[in-house]
């Protein structure tokens, strides 16, 4: 699936890795030039996901229409074509009121598929993954990861042993199709004169991001982010495979469930991860030659991020 670039040429976008600070800039943005903000987050999708996804505040989206935030509940899946049709829509939308529609968010897979469309793949085989994971918790990843260089080099060149999640789907692909993600996936730009124009992401000084994510970290679970998580886990219905997954969740389930470990440990495990995962989100925006990357200062303030931003579409 491929949404038509001449769509995505009116469309702005704004990455990066969390913490980076794109929210407020984005905000500031949107007001200044007549946007709507497009959220460009698998996880910020589920409702009930606040605290640990750092959704926007009802003061935010009073300041500034936001779209594709809370709608879903948390028991439910979520595919990439499924989040490409709903965008489209949301593009053509916001465009019929004469205002930008503004991608916002770090999920790289999210952007990617904006810019480049999807290999709209088989379903998800749960059982085949669940025996993955096992593996994956009993051996560790790289095992999946070596496993999948065996069928797919070109994929298992461009994932981390860590983004087991992807690892997965990758070796899924190849199990339910007998052949390699990467021969089925469009992964070539489209051509110069058909790119959305403004597409930029925040490159911010390692350390600074470091200290900026574990401070968030623990204000998360100073704002309650653990009793956020049993709220969650006393739904009806149990969370959707993806939903458990979520980084700061996963972690929080599992401190919940299993009983290991102090309130410490599982903040200081949750921070390694995002920190991670913050490293994971930088190569997948500086390896997609249609990104830009805006570097930024500690000193730089969302204002000043914002004056250097282009102003026409």
């Amino acid at each position: 699936m491929q949404i038509d670039p001449k769509l995505l040429r009116q469309c702005w976008f704004l990455v990066g890795p969390t913490a980076s600070g794109k929210s407020e800039v984005a905000l500031l943005l949107a007001e200044r030039h007549g946007a709507e903000i497009i959220g460009l987050d698998s996880m910020t999708l589920y409702r009930g996901m606040d605290i640990g996804t750092a959704k926007p505040t009802t003061e935010d989206r009073a300041r500034v229409p936001h779209h594709l935030f809370d709608i879903l509940e948390p028991h439910e899946e979520f595919s990439v074509a499924q989040y490409l049709e709903a965008a489209e829509r949301v593009i053509v939308e916001v465009l019929e009121r004469d205002r930008i529609p503004f991608f916002v968010g770090g999920t790289g897979l999210y952007l990617r598929s904006l810019l480049r469309g999807v290999f709209d793949g088989p379903a998800a085989d749960w059982d085949f993954r669940r025996q993955l994971e096992d593996e994956a918790e009993q051996f560790g990843p790289q095992l999946l990861h070596d496993r999948l260089r065996d069928v797919d080099s070109v994929t298992a060149a461009r994932l981390s042993p860590n983004d087991l999640r992807r690892v997965i789907r990758a070796l899924e692909v190849h199990h339910l199709t007998g052949q390699p993600l990467s021969s089925q996936q469009q992964n070539a730009p489209l051509p110069f004169d058909l790119r959305p124009t403004h597409v930029f992401w925040l490159n911010p000084p390692r350390d600074w991001l470091h200290e900026r994510i574990n401070q968030r970290v623990e204000k998360m679970f100073a704002a309650g982010l653990e009793q956020e998580v049993r709220q969650l886990l006393a739904l009806p219905q149990p969370l959707s495979h993806t939903a458990r997954q979520a980084l700061g969740y996963k972690e929080t389930i599992d401190w919940i469930e299993q009983g290991v470990g102090t309130r410490d440990d599982v903040i200081a495990t949750i921070q390694t991860r995002t920190r991670q995962f913050a490293k994971r989100q930088c190569t997948w925006f500086r390896n997609l030659a249609e990104c830009q990357a805006l570097p930024i200062n500690p000193a730089d303030t969302a204002a000043l991020i914002a004056d250097h931003w282009p102003s026409s579409p």
